[in-house]
């Protein structure tokens, strides 16, 4: 084990402020600093003690961000060093090994960052390649030696670089889409999830080019199908939509605000052979679902997958009520006895907030709403026990009477 450096900068903890840290969470805000003692730099790693001195973990600094440390280690003889990055890496390919064949036409997720103990890095594989997200400066300036790491271990055919919407900002990254390392994926890619195809776009497309984390989910929605009505709202590339037809669904609707979507969810479902059983419509999601109220329409199931709604603490009462108006709306549609599948990403609205909303929906609908079953994303998608923020993807199966 290499030695840490002993001559890092000091971060010191006002009174009263070590507990989180000390049981682990990794996100340092400016609020419970008291003072910095040297000048460390934006990616420079860094000690972090109590107002007394006493040493909490070790972790990478960065002035620009909301979040001033990102934690690493509770280790004070650790050091964050070639070795350390590269050991998280293994460990983090080799749970998915245990958990996956790793077939050259399947996708995992490869790094779930605080999941995986990497605060700030993302990675997907999708066959032969990868697609990596960084959220954190000073580990995108660490980038060269975990590309080498994920190189080592994976052999992909190339690694392709996607930024997060605000990140450049909030994290001052100087970074820009592209090839990291190997060969540009092929557009589409095409991946194989439970025997249904999907064409990709991991260039462009959304997120990293799919939501692997509904891989489960969806499989449960193609059980759940059978004989029913289905809506599958916010779609996007029609994962739920074509295992629902696939599941012998009487009936399904795919509904996304973007065109180029819908283009895409059409031709999986072609891909799928099931085109013809899927009606898409473009619109909005809360204006759609008043559009099928009012034209007397009805459904068995009713998928609610919606984008984040919470990115800031700052935004968390305005998506509380974004959620509650979208399952208000739903659960007109839902025919009494139905089902109502409604997701959250947004990791910033917990399990006992989501349920608050499900029970003030049920109230003023004048409905009974029952829990089935609260569900989140596939295993390879884990989440920190130190941070209740990796624990984002909610997904619960209700029945509606």
């Amino acid at each position: 084990m290499a030695t840490a450096n002993t001559s890092t900068a000091t971060i010191t903890l006002k009174p009263r402020m070590a507990l989180p840290f000390f049981s682990r969470h990794p996100w340092v805000f400016s609020k419970p600093i008291a003072k910095i003692h040297g000048d460390p730099q934006p990616g420079e790693e860094v000690t972090l003690v109590t107002h007394d001195g006493q040493f909490v973990a070790r972790g990478l600094f960065n002035p620009h961000s909301a979040i001033r440390v990102r934690l690493y280690s509770w280790n004070p003889d650790e050091a964050l060093d070639e070795d350390f990055w590269r050991s998280r890496v293994v460990e983090a390919v080799d749970l998915r090994r245990m958990l996956f064949d790793m077939s050259p036409t399947g996708g995992c997720r490869l790094v779930a960052s605080e999941g995986d103990r990497l605060s700030g890095l993302t990675v997907d594989r999708y066959g032969e390649f990868l697609v990596v997200q960084l959220t954190s400066r000073a580990l995108a300036e660490r980038k060269d030696r975990l590309i080498e790491a994920l190189v080592e271990q994976v052999q992909p055919k190339g690694i392709w670089l996607r930024t997060e919407k605000g990140m450049r900002d909030a994290e001052q990254l100087d970074a820009s889409d592209g090839l990291l390392w190997g060969e540009a994926p092929p557009r589409p890619m095409f991946l194989e999830e439970n025997d249904v195809r999907f064409g990709i776009d991991l260039t462009e497309g959304q997120k990293t080019g799919f939501f692997l984390d509904q891989r489960d989910n969806r499989q449960l929605v193609r059980k759940l199908s059978n004989g029913r009505r289905v809506l599958d709202l916010c779609c996007y590339s029609g994962g739920f939509a074509i295992n629902a037809a696939l599941g012998g669904a009487a009936e399904v609707v795919g509904v996304d605000v973007s065109e180029s979507a819908l283009t895409l969810a059409a031709n999986n479902a072609a891909l799928n052979e099931v085109g013809d059983r899927i009606r898409w419509r473009k619109g909005d999601a809360f204006k759609t679902l008043e559009a099928l109220r009012e034209e007397a329409k009805s459904f068995d199931l009713i998928v609610l997958d919606p984008p984040k709604l919470a990115r800031h603490r700052a935004g968390l009462d305005s998506a509380i009520r974004g959620y509650h108006s979208l399952n208000r709306l739903a659960v007109d549609l839902v025919e009494p006895g139905g089902l109502l599948v409604t997701c959250s990403c947004s990791g910033l609205v917990s399990h006992d907030m989501f349920c608050e909303i499900l029970s003030k929906v049920a109230a003023q609908a004048n409905r009974h709403i029952q829990i089935l079953e609260a569900r989140g994303p596939s295993a390879d998608h884990p989440r920190s026990v130190h941070c209740h923020e990796s624990d984002y993807l909610k997904c619960y199966v209700c029945r509606v009477v």
